[in-house]
Parts: C-alpha cells; sequence; structure tokens
C-alpha cells in the first residue's frame, strides 16, 4: 500500500521509545508499527469523520420507523390519531435525539474497546442494512424492545461462536485468493457508496444509476465533492501529511459558507430538491443535552411469545430473521478485517491479523451491546481503511475515534455539520488505495479467478458486502467439485456455503413458513 505518511524505521521491540513514553509505545506498539501518536490521532479522526454520518442517519432509519403498536422507538406514538398520516413533528424528533445520543454512546464505547483490547484501528457503530432489517422487518412484528431483544440474541450467539473457535477456524478457512478479493471488493463497495453519498451516482429516471442529476453534475454539493477530492490527490501527491483530514476540513468550512449564503437545504425523501444536500446540511445547530433513555430498553423473551402463547412457525420465522442478522454481521466482519489490515499491512504470511480473537470478541459484544442500547447490532465499519489510509496503524488510533464519539454525544450539532459531501471523498480515495491488490489474483486459472470476479463486483453492485463473499464462497467450492478437486477445500467452507444457499433464499423460506 502506498501512504501519504512516511513511515519510520522500526526500532528492536526492546528499545524504548522516546516521544510517546514506553508504556504506551510498548502496548500499543506504535513505533514497532512505524507510526506516530500524532499519525495515529489523524489516522483516528479520519476515521471517525468518515463514520460519523451514522450519528445523523441511524436516528433517520430507527428513530422514524413503528413498531407493530404504532410507536416509535421513544414510546411515543408516531401519529397523532390513528387515522392521521401526519407525522407528529415532536414525538419524531425526540425519538431521533435519543437514537442519536445512543448511538454515539455505544460506537464510543466499542471502538474503545477495539483499540485497547483488539489493538486494531478499527471503528465500530450500527451497522447499515443490520438497522434497516430491525426497523422495517423486525420491528412492524413486535415492540422495540422485542426487536431489539433478538439483537442482543443474535450477539450472544456470535460471541459462543467465537469461544468455541468457530468464528476463527473459518476465517483461517477463506483461501487467499478470496481474502484479496474480499479487500478490492471492499474498496470497489466504498468508493461506490463515496459517489452515491455525494450524489455523483443516483439512481436514473431510465437506468438502475446516472450521473449526477439527469446525467449531468449539477449543483453546490457535487461541487463540494470534486473541492474535497482535488484537494486530497493535490496533497496526497505531494505527500503532505494529514490530506484526508485536511480535505475534510476544508470542503466542510467551504459547505458551512455555502449553505449560508444559498441557503440549499437537504434533498427530500421523494427526490424534490435534488441540488440540495444528500445527509448533513452544514448549517450551526441548538446545543441540546442529551438524552440516553433508550439504553436498556430491551425485552428478551417477548418475540417469541406473542400474546403470551408459544408458536413453533413464529419461532421458526425469528430464527430465520435472528440467521440473516447473524450472517450478515458475521461475515461484513470478516471482509472489514481482512480489508483494514490489509490496507494497513497488519496481516502475517496467512492473511491473519494478531490477536484475531480479540478482534472478533469485541465485534462480537458489539452485537449485543447494540441491542441494549437500543441502536441496532454494532459492527466494524468499512470507512476504518480511511483512517488507515491517512496513517493509522495501532489501536491508539480506535481509541482517538472512540473518544471522538463519546464527545459527539455533546457536540453532535458540530458533527452535523459536516455534510457527506466533504466526507465522501475520502470513501472513494480509499477505493483507489484498496484496489492496487487486485494484481495478485490469479487471472489466468479460472477456479480462482472467477470466485474472485463475483465477490468484486457484487459487493458494490448488490450494495452487500455479505453478498459479494457468499456469491464468492459458492463459486469457489462449486467450480472445485466440478473439477474433481473436492478434496483441497477446506471442510469449513462447505458449511459456509451450504449457511450461504440458506442465507440466499431466505425469502423463499420465509414464504413457505408464512404459508
Amino acid at each position: 500500500m502506498v501512504t501519504n505518511t512516511p513511515k519510520a524505521a522500526p526500532r528492536p521491540e526492546n528499545a524504548p521509545s522516546s516521544a510517546q513514553g514506553f508504556g504506551l509505545d510498548r502496548y500499543f506498539e506504535i513505533t514497532k508499527r512505524g507510526s506516530s501518536v500524532g499519525q495515529e490521532l489523524r489516522g483516528g479522526l479520519v476515521t471517525f469523520f468518515a463514520m460519523a454520518y451514522i450519528i445523523a442517519l441511524n436516528p433517520l432509519i430507527i428513530g422514524t420507523a413503528t413498531d407493530k403498536d404504532g410507536n416509535l422507538i421513544s414510546g411515543a406514538p408516531k401519529f397523532t390519531d390513528a387515522a392521521m398520516t401526519v407525522v407528529d413533528g415532536a414525538a419524531v424528533g425526540a425519538s431521533i435525539g435519543m437514537v442519536a445520543a445512543a448511538t454515539a454512546l455505544v460506537a464510543g464505547l466499542l471502538t474503545l474497546a477495539m483499540g485497547i483490547i483488539g489493538r486494531f484501528p478499527m471503528g465500530l457503530a450500527a451497522g447499515l442494512g443490520l438497522n434497516a432489517l430491525v426497523a422495517y422487518v423486525l420491528a412492524p412484528q413486535m415492540t422495540w424492545p422485542q426487536a431489539m431483544g433478538l439483537v442482543v440474541w443474535e450477539g450472544i450467539l456470535i460471541f459462543i461462536l467465537v469461544l468455541t473457535g468457530f468464528r476463527t477456524a473459518v476465517f483461517k478457512a477463506i483461501p487467499k485468493t478470496l481474502r484479496t478479493a474480499i479487500s478490492v471488493g471492499i474498496g470497489l463497495f466504498i468508493a461506490f457508496v463515496g459517489l452515491v453519498n455525494a450524489g455523483v451516482v443516483r439512481k436514473g429516471a431510465g437506468t438502475p444509476v446516472e450521473l449526477g442529476v439527469g446525467g449531468s453534475l449539477q449543483g453546490w454539493p457535487i461541487a463540494i465533492f470534486f473541492i474535497g477530492i482535488s484537494l486530497l490527490i493535490a496533497l496526497y501527491v505531494l505527500k503532505v501529511k494529514g490530506a484526508m483530514l485536511i480535505s475534510i476540513v476544508v470542503a466542510t468550512v467551504i459547505a458551512i459558507i455555502v449553505e449560508a449564503v444559498k441557503g440549499l437545504g437537504g434533498q427530500a425523501p421523494d427526490g424534490s430538491n435534488p441540488l440540495g444536500w444528500s445527509l448533513n446540511v452544514p448549517a450551526l445547530q441548538n446545543f441540546t443535552l442529551p438524552d440516553l433513555g433508550l439504553i436498556g430498553r430491551v425485552d428478551m423473551v417477548g418475540a417469541f411469545f406473542p400474546d403470551g402463547n408459544f408458536s413453533i412457525t413464529r419461532f421458526i420465522a425469528l430464527a430465520v430473521l435472528v440467521f440473516s442478522l447473524l450472517l450478515a454481521d458475521f461475515f461484513d466482519t470478516m471482509g472489514t478485517v481482512v480489508a483494514v489490515g490489509s490496507e494497513g499491512k497488519l496481516l502475517d504470511e496467512h492473511g491473519m491479523p494478531e490477536r484475531t480473537t480479540e478482534i472478533l470478541l469485541v465485534d462480537s459484544v458489539a452485537a449485543a451491546a447494540g441491542g441494549l442500547g437500543s441502536v441496532s447490532s454494532n459492527t466494524c465499519y468499512i470507512e476504518s481503511t480511511a483512517g488507515v489510509g491517512e496513517g493509522a496503524r495501532t489501536g491508539l488510533a480506535s481509541v482517538f475515534t472512540g473518544l471522538a464519539f463519546l464527545l459527539a454525544i455533546f457536540l453532535s450539532p458540530l458533527i452535523n455539520m459536516v455534510p457527506s459531501e466533504a466526507a465522501a471523498p475520502v470513501l472513494v480515495f480509499v477505493g483507489f488505495l484498496m484496489i492496487s491488490q487486485v494484481v495478485d489474483v490469479d487471472w489466468e486459472n479460472p477456479e480462482v479467478g472467477i470466485p474472485a470476479f463475483l465477490t468484486m463486483i457484487l459487493m458494490p453492485f448488490a450494495y452487500s458486502i455479505t453478498t459479494g463473499i457468499g456469491a464468492g464462497f459458492l463459486a469457489y467450492v462449486f467450480i472445485k467439485v466440478v473439477k474433481g478437486k473436492a478434496k483441497e477445500v477446506h471442510p469449513l467452507m462447505y458449511v459456509v456455503a451450504a449457511l450461504f444457499v440458506i442465507y440466499f433464499v431466505q425469502g423463499a423460506l420465509l414464504n413457505l413458513i408464512g404459508s
């Protein structure tokens, strides 16, 4: 990987550190990994700013959806009258604020745990996709506390898989070529996410996607994106330290000025105001004290006993949904760890990071903690590659990221001033850094080339890391069996392939159960 931060020459492991302090340096292996406290601070802050959108976005999903009783997650009814379809703004606003505070708190604590226990430069927060499944699939069938109870069960199951060694064993069973493909696919995925978040790529009128608005680049928000990415590229090629962080700050300042002068506002869900900001509106906001009342609102058993009665049909249906959460969480994390470790040269000769078990344990606890915090399952964020691209190499970067999230509980108005158009250039640029690994795939050999290809393209095309990994696994096993090389496949790969078959047809299974 090429970085814009020159590496210091590693000193012997038993040599004392000068600037960082012996204890801190030894614990996080800062000097050993060619880093410094300043470098870790920059990397940690870049990861935070690349992830900070979740503080605004998760509340829009979790905080506006209703459960089977028509109640918001705060417990208040969404509608002022049962016959009305007009949203009660005050109730929704309170719900959104509560979810935002809890989202920042849980993300901060778990990212700190990843830094201190896993000692890996990776941030954790409520998982996108996972939160949508909870809000739009689980909650409509039960109360919000019951839905979050299922999330806690998912985390407990993943924790057990880590303790038994199963999750680590699956990690080791993946062929190295597929791990490379996962990293490249994730690079394409996050670049696509960045382009979508910036509005450079959008859903087209007659096409799945198109450039900008109606096939043309229009509007100040898109201009901010190009200002940001142009500045980032210039600083990077000039080897300026902190290029990514500088680009985010400068683009945000310009965006705030533009919004103050033009009053663009945000894009609406119905597609109106297409030239507005796609996520956060870069405008000054009023400070409010955080409301952490959602913490601990969990019902672990109620979902399985609707109306006080046990139903085997409902139990199976809920088991399929929990399995879907588990599998998505399981392999999203695996792909993210590989990508972050590969980007930072933090993997050993077997493609494994140090303290793999600790990393996976923290992630499994994160899933349950997300349920306990009523913010949905928390998971490792691929945006962490942005911080690694800025120079993060140790768990100290995660400590800084976690502290920033905790500070955001009280300073969320400042965080919400960073529009996605200012952070998106970093995601796109990291895609460039990660795609360089594509040369490590033997494209002349279809046994590895085809699975790698499917893994890479389906992550961005299906907008799912898990889908890409699943397609690659299934193709790899299938081709080996067809070629008469079934014995070359690790037994766990067959188990995982079978699980992915269930994952891909879960909709059909739920329909059969329902009928």
